[in-house]
């Protein structure tokens, strides 16, 4: 039987669209990867003095800005800070404390660091130095850590990781299943509410905002995250974990309490948005240090989804 040219046009048309739709569901998320649009300015400093709750010490906007010199708003919140996270070294390696915070905690765009064993953190950054670890969507975040890892010294960089080692993890995310968001928009590389208040379905996502946008640009290392997922991603994201096929059960690895083993860190309550990173950069192969053979494979077998219920369960733990 022949097929009417017009009728096999659209059949073709409708499968090439079929195609497009499918490897746009499976490229890289804008949500996971927040880009700084082409028009994007930083806000000008006014010179007003920032405060945030809880804290005695106040800081200009030049001064959070400063990759040389990690705000401290909380010293009782942690030992004495190394110099290399505290100042860093001019010019290449940044003060760890100003991406990460004065204690480590983190944020969407980059790693908490606290929880994590000494060994672990340098192991990752010579990752970052040789370049088996980097983003599927290249990243500024990457890209300074990168900067960063090739002109830190040994010792510098073991400083730094016993520091942040010896700091008692602890949660600073509250995870939503909603079927709506605030819809947001790009703010120097995280995702801040719009004004006005508008939501949006939340589709297939995860959208991690600041609780108080300002405190979290201030580097307020006591700023908290909410993140928003999708309805039935926890307990989904649960059975997954305690799968009985061992290529995906995360306890094989990350202990029954998923607070990290001697041979895998703690996955429990880190940001959805970075833990959902990982996943997709061992799947593409962004990511090619040491953890890629046993991750790979397991991320491999994952749908999106599946990724997004697993960090939102993640994320739900106590650390």
């Amino acid at each position: 039987m022949r097929m009417p040219i017009a009728l096999l046009a659209l059949s073709l048309a409708s499968l090439v669209a079929a195609g497009t739709a499918a490897q746009s569901q499976d490229s890289p998320p804008a949500w996971a990867y927040p880009v700084n649009p082409p028009n994007f300015q930083r806000a000008p400093d006014d010179g007003t003095i920032r405060r945030v709750p809880n804290s005695a010490e106040g800081f200009t906007l030049t001064q959070v800005r400063d990759l040389f010199a990690a705000p401290d708003w909380h010293p009782e919140d942690h030992p004495p800070m190394p110099e290399i996270v505290a100042k860093g070294r001019k010019p290449d390696v940044f003060a760890c404390g100003v991406c990460h915070r004065a204690d480590g905690p983190g944020g969407p765009e980059n790693a908490g660091l606290v929880g994590l064993s000494a060994e672990y953190i340098i192991q990752q950054t010579v990752e970052f130095k040789t370049g088996l670890r980097t983003n599927s969507v290249p990243r500024v975040a990457t890209d300074l850590m990168i900067k960063a890892s090739k002109a830190v010294t040994d010792q510098e960089l073991k400083e730094a990781a016993a520091y942040f080692a010896s700091i008692k993890p602890r949660s600073n995310i509250s995870v939503v299943e909603t079927d709506t968001v605030p819809k947001t928009h790009v703010r120097d590389l995280f995702l801040a509410p719009m004004d006005g208040g508008e939501k949006e379905p939340i589709g297939q996502r995860i959208i991690e905002i600041p609780e108080n946008v300002e405190h979290f640009v201030s580097r307020d290392a006591r700023a908290r995250f909410i993140a928003y997922v999708p309805v039935g991603s926890i307990q989904k994201g649960r059975a997954l974990a305690a799968s009985s096929d061992l290529r995906v059960q995360c306890a094989a690895c990350h202990g029954a309490d998923l607070k990290g083993t001697a041979v895998a860190p703690g996955i429990a309550a880190r940001s959805p948005t970075y833990m959902f990173r990982q996943l997709y950069d061992f799947r593409s192969g962004a990511r090619k240090g040491a953890n890629s053979e046993p991750m790979k494979p397991v991320a491999e077998q994952l749908s999106m989804e599946d990724m997004i219920a697993l960090v939102a369960y993640t994320a739900s733990l106590t650390p």
